[in-house]
């Protein structure tokens, strides 16, 4: 294999790996949604971090190389913790508890908003038209999918609107401050890290909400998702998302978001024999457009239309 081959291939792997993030999170609302009719939306957000947190941990553990590269760090990780796993995970798991799945694959889209306004505010990138224009097709691709008409916005599902909006921000905020910890300690020890010092919250948060509830009752399927929503839903996607981040911009990490309603219709016509339509089409193209206008250079862009 030659240089150019090895290159573009590199170039692309982020790229891959940021699909691969929203296959795995694209099964969490439905998954989550049956897990909460079993256990309360804190007990899971417990699940979810105790388990990444011990499972990174104990593979970094073997690789003798856990003490972050600079003091410095340690706050870095206190604060990426905080904002990117312990409210990020609160907001979005009891926001889904008081919303439709619908209300949350639609608000979803304010995402790749924030993460550009908050890049442009800490400088991290500048703003391209091109890179606008491509995240409002695909937010138009999303609109067209999901049809907001489907969605139950109403006083009955505010709260959990509200703290999905939240979530959203928070997961942007996330993306756009990491970049340089992720690149200087690595995706696994980072994460390991980021969600041991969440875990200081989240599961005795857990613990106590699952203090009535006899585990022991839940069931192989129950448990069996439980650990779906803790490996494929979390560590794969948060591994990635950390790895990611350090190879291109935080807009594009985001706006790869666009793809999960996409993913979540795609999984409903294998698995539940829905069809498509002229207007799922549609939204795919405009959604793939969008996201290829939003991570492709200029000169990309051009040298292809010649």
């Amino acid at each position: 294999m030659n240089k150019n081959s090895d290159s573009a291939e590199k170039s692309y792997l982020p790229y891959l790996t940021l699909f691969i993030v929203q296959l795995s999170f694209g099964s969490l609302p439905v998954t989550g949604k049956i897990l909460m009719q079993v256990i309360p939306a804190f007990g899971l957000v417990g699940f979810r971090v105790g388990v990444t947190a011990l499972v990174l941990f104990i593979f970094q553990a073997l690789k003798r190389d856990l003490l972050p590269k600079e003091t410095r760090d340690y706050w870095w990780f206190i604060l990426l913790s905080f904002v990117g796993v312990t409210l990020n995970q609160l907001f979005f798991i009891k926001g889904l508890s008081l919303t439709k799945a619908s209300n949350a694959a639609l608000l979803a889209v304010t995402i790749p908003i924030f993460t550009i306004i908050i890049s442009i505010f800490f400088g991290a990138e500048r703003l391209r038209g091109i890179k606008v224009f491509g995240i409002l097709v695909a937010a138009i691709g999303v609109l067209i999918l999901i049809d907001p008409t489907n969605a139950g916005f109403s006083i009955d599902t505010t709260t959990g609107d509200i703290l999905v909006i939240l979530n959203s921000l928070c997961y942007a905020i996330f993306v756009v401050i990491s970049k340089d910890v992720f690149i200087r300690n690595g995706a696994i020890k980072s994460t390991a890290w980021i969600f041991g010092l969440a875990s200081l919250i989240c599961v005795p948060i857990a613990g106590f909400s699952l203090r009535e509830i006899d585990m022991m009752a839940l069931g192989t399927i129950n448990w069996l998702l439980i650990a779906h929503i803790s490996i494929i839903c979390t560590v794969v996607p948060y591994l990635l998302v950390a790895w990611s981040v350090a190879r291109v911009n935080p807009s594009t990490v985001a706006v790869f978001v666009y793809m999960q309603p996409l993913i979540g219709f795609g999984m409903a016509v294998a698995f539940l024999g829905e069809n498509f339509t002229l207007f799922t089409i549609l939204a795919a193209i405009l959604i793939f457009s969008g996201v290829y206008l939003a991570t492709k250079k200029r000169k990309q862009i051009v040298d292809l239309l010649q």
